[in-house]
């Protein structure tokens, strides 16, 4: 496919047109969706265009996002069936007030709103085929995702545990960074050892809203970024990943999750319900339990949809019409300043700071609304340091799709910590500046550059969406 990404200069130069034109307000980066709404429940906001009755729907959506699942069999029959074998018992619990999650810290029992993913390199002609529906070939025994909790009478997979080793790293006027490399161990397994090449990938819950303006892009406007080959001698080669539809039966554009494995939030949601808590869908049919785990699979369910048709499309549209709250202080001095700073190191080439979202009839707060989520949703490079070593669909071990930055000011009110990047290694938003490498190597060198004052100020500006 022939590139069409626009060169760094001509890109700065159209962002400046585009955040000057009268139609545009970067103050509002979910478009008419925009909230207001500071505070711990900034990100749990209806989008603020959406009429009375669709409100209504937003609320039901909120309720089973909300709101535990049970044990089946239980009187509560819409919500029962949670596990065998689970990591939380509510959506809420991984993205605690729709917002981040955190790894986990000593003398937690349970990771709750971090994950390990597993799985196995494709080694023969069967698993290669199966890599086009499922990205990853799961570990035989502990399937795709380890669940450290369990219903009574099934014992839970295993423990998680990370340690970290400093690393220090200097700025050009001697100021000195500590950052935390982490190590993640699987241990008190109960069904035995794991294949010898299991590949394992920690991941913390992200913050959920504009997720459905971001479905909303046209893919189109996705593919204008993508450079796969750097034809333009940028340094930076952005690439979809090409993920299995489930509905449509088709390879799309993958656009959510740490390397953009699910190409919808119908398809999203149903695999967290699957793989986070144990529930069964039209997309997922089947519990997560193998043959070496019989107690599981003799367990009580919930019936064969423990999560139907209804909920699933209450929790789409929740999911699809969080609000994006209001940037602040963006005539700030120190904001301008680092605004100029981060597009000096080149930043906005992968975190691109504005999108129109397609029409969209049938979901009108979503539709033709001008965006600013910071990010092109492509695949990048980001070299060892940040590297899981775990292929997914066409993402490499050392390839990240490119979070959004919305909101990223806010995460202290509403979740208590300032942990980032896709394990919650980083403490801060500086030291998730650090980890970058690969395509981002020359960025971070220009930021390693920087003095006090500049660097205050490009985190203030950060801090300000």
């Amino acid at each position: 496919m022939k590139s069409t990404r626009l060169s760094a200069a001509l890109k700065t130069t159209l962002l400046l047109m585009i955040s000057q034109a009268s139609w545009a307000n970067p103050a509002k980066p979910g478009g008419d969706t925009t909230t207001s709404k500071t505070g711990a429940n900034a990100f749990s906001m209806p989008a603020s265009n959406l009429d009375m009755m669709k409100r209504m729907d937003f609320s039901v959506g909120n309720s089973f996002f909300r709101n535990p699942w049970v044990i089946a069999p239980a009187t509560t029959d819409a919500r029962d069936g949670l596990g065998p074998l689970f990591n939380t018992n509510a959506c809420q619990g991984c993205h605690i007030k729709d917002g981040r999650g955190k790894p986990k810290e000593l003398g937690d029992p349970n990771a709750v709103s971090m994950l390990v993913r597993l799985s196995i390199p494709a080694t023969t002609a069967e698993q290669q085929q199966a890599l086009i529906q499922q990205g990853v070939i799961a570990e035989p025994v502990y399937g795709g995702q380890l669940q450290d909790m369990s219903i009574p009478g099934v014992e839970p997979e295993g423990q998680i545990n990370i340690s970290y080793e400093d690393v220090n790293v200097t700025f050009a006027d001697g100021a000195v960074v500590t950052l935390r490399k982490p190590t993640l161990a699987i241990t008190d397994l109960k069904y035995g050892d794991m294949h010898p090449d299991v590949m394992m990938s920690a991941r913390v819950a992200p913050v959920m809203i504009g997720l459905g303006l971001l479905e909303s892009i046209s893919e189109a406007s996705l593919l204008v970024n993508a450079d796969p080959d750097d034809s333009n001698g940028d340094g930076i080669s952005g690439r979809p990943n090409r993920v299995w539809h489930a509905a449509e039966q088709k390879s799309t554009i993958g656009r959510f999750g740490w390397k953009a494995g699910q190409p919808t939030l119908m398809q999203q949601n149903a695999g967290a319900f699957a793989g986070d808590m144990g529930l069964t869908s039209k997309v997922n049919l089947q519990d997560d339990c193998s043959d070496k785990q019989t107690a599981c699979k003799q367990a009580p369910h919930g019936g064969k949809l423990e999560v139907s048709d209804k909920i699933l499309n209450f929790v789409e549209f929740y999911s699809q019409h969080l609000a994006v709250p209001a940037r602040r202080n963006i005539s700030d001095k120190q904001v301008l300043q680092g605004e100029k700073l981060f597009q000096q190191a080149n930043c906005q080439s992968c975190h691109v700071a504005s999108f129109k979202t397609a029409k969209r009839d049938t979901l009108p707060a979503l539709s033709e609304q001008l965006i600013f989520p910071y990010s092109d949703l492509l695949l990048h490079d980001m070299g060892p340091g940040l590297a899981d070593n775990r292929p997914e669909f066409l993402a490499t071990g050392s390839e990240w799709r490119t979070p959004p930055l919305w909101g990223l000011g806010y995460q202290q009110e509403v979740n208590g910590h300032t942990f980032l990047l896709h394990d919650g290694r980083a403490r801060n938003i500086m030291e998730a500046v650090l980890w970058h490498g690969g395509e981002a190597q020359a960025s971070k060198q220009v930021v390693l550059g920087f003095d006090q004052g500049q660097r205050d100020a490009l985190v203030k500006f950060l801090e300000s969406l």
